[in-house]
């Protein structure tokens, strides 16, 4: 071996450790430039894989766990950007109030910030009220029948693009959708199937119709130009769903019964 190949190698290494404390701070001021990494997360009781609640100590979710372990892994504090629904923090994409999230993913987003994995697949229907005539999409897409969703959100979009003479209207919050629907002032709620069966449990005598209108699938983002963010947060949610971090987040907000369904 040549004299001069294992000072070579020394330089290689050396230079290595050099970049690499270099690259840890590029990657900090790019994902986390206030000093905390903030986490932008949408208030509802509905639960879920993305929905997040807030509790007594603070907040609980999905979306809450692991920006939590993710903060921790880049060794800040996390800070919660409470929002009310996914339309809000699509809204407040550009005005860099928060640095990673955790949503539905659609073609209109995609054009606001980066994606990346999905870590889950829900099937979105309708919810119809108590003592409703409706029993499928056919009996529910007649005019006059009100249909609810959440304002600005994915599933509103699609919910427009599949009923073509029923009205959709938006509203800001779920618990709003769900007074309205209790009394009878909306036909339906349009929300991912495993949410509405368990509203369906809250309001006696109403019904989840058995088709499926939209395929809604749900990734961490972030804003757009960030690569190197983007380039970490991919990493994680991949070691996130190997290594059992996922499969935690869901077991700790009531999804133990939950596949993870990815693509």
């Amino acid at each position: 071996m040549p004299r001069s190949l294992p000072s070579a190698l020394a330089g290689l290494v050396l230079a290595a450790l050099v970049a690499m404390p270099a690259l840890a701070d590029g990657l900090k001021e790019e994902i986390a430039p206030t000093g905390r990494l903030r986490v932008a997360i949408a208030i509802s009781p509905a639960g879920g894989a993305f929905w997040s609640t807030k509790t007594e100590a603070g907040y609980a979710g999905v979306p809450v766990d692991l920006g939590r372990e993710m903060a921790a892994q880049l060794g800040v504090a996390v800070e919660y950007v409470v929002h009310q629904n996914s339309g809000q923090i699509t809204d407040a994409t550009s005005k860099g109030t928060w640095d990673v999230t955790w949503l539905p993913k659609d073609p209109e987003r995609e054009t606001m910030m980066m994606f990346g994995p999905v870590y889950e697949v829900a099937d979105a229907t309708y919810i119809v009220k108590a003592g409703s005539s409706v029993t499928n999409f056919a009996t529910l897409d007649q005019a006059g029948i009100k249909v609810a969703a959440v304002n600005a959100t994915t599933t509103m979009r699609g919910a427009i693009a599949h009923l073509k003479n029923a009205k959709v209207t938006g509203y800001q919050t779920y618990d709003e959708i769900f007074g309205l629907l209790k009394s009878g002032e909306i036909d339906a709620f349009a929300l991912s199937r495993d949410q509405l069966n368990k509203m369906a449990q809250k309001i006696p005598g109403t019904r989840v119709l058995d088709e499926t209108f939209k395929k809604t699938v749900t990734a961490v983002a972030v804003p757009l130009g960030h690569p190197q963010a983007l380039s970490f947060v991919t990493r994680f949610m991949n070691e996130a769903t190997t290594n059992g971090t996922l499969r935690k987040a869901y077991d700790n907000n009531g999804l133990k019964d939950a596949p993870i369904r990815i693509e």
